[in-house]
């Protein structure tokens, strides 16, 4: 079972999450899920067409964002946008969750929806130190 790593009401994130883990999101209240992982990291991890498949089928909503290495501004200005637009809490995952993070985060600094120490210490709160990615 995957952890699934609460960082605000609105968001949790995740590593590389299983098809077997999106009915239990939708039973945790989750509306919408992020993929952020790229197809292909690894042979193991399901693509996102099954991921969106098993997704829609929990009643869930689904995005794709593939962020490979560091978030570029347009996928960090479309996951905030899907973000604010969510009916729900959004789970957010890739291979361990930092890229989720990062791309949430970064979109929260820019838009100066909240501080940098804020971050930072919602981060820490979830298992992620945002100290070296969020600018000063």
């Amino acid at each position: 079972m995957t952890e699934f790593r609460r960082v605000t009401d609105q968001l949790s994130v995740s590593p590389q999450i299983t098809l077997e883990d999106l009915p239990r999101a939708a039973a945790m209240g989750f509306k919408l899920v992020i993929n952020n992982r790229p197809d292909g990291e690894d042979p193991a991890q399901p693509p996102s067409a099954a991921v969106e498949a098993a997704a829609r089928a929990a009643g869930l909503q689904y995005a794709y964002i593939p962020v490979r290495g560091g978030p570029t501004q347009d996928q960090v200005a479309e996951e905030r946008s899907i973000l604010e637009n969510s009916e729900g809490p959004v789970l957010a995952f890739c291979r361990s969750g930092t890229r989720s993070i990062i791309t949430w985060s970064l979109g929260e600094a820019m838009d100066g929806a909240r501080s940098r120490d804020e971050l930072v210490a919602l981060g820490l709160e979830a298992g992620y130190d945002l100290n070296g990615v969020l600018p000063a």
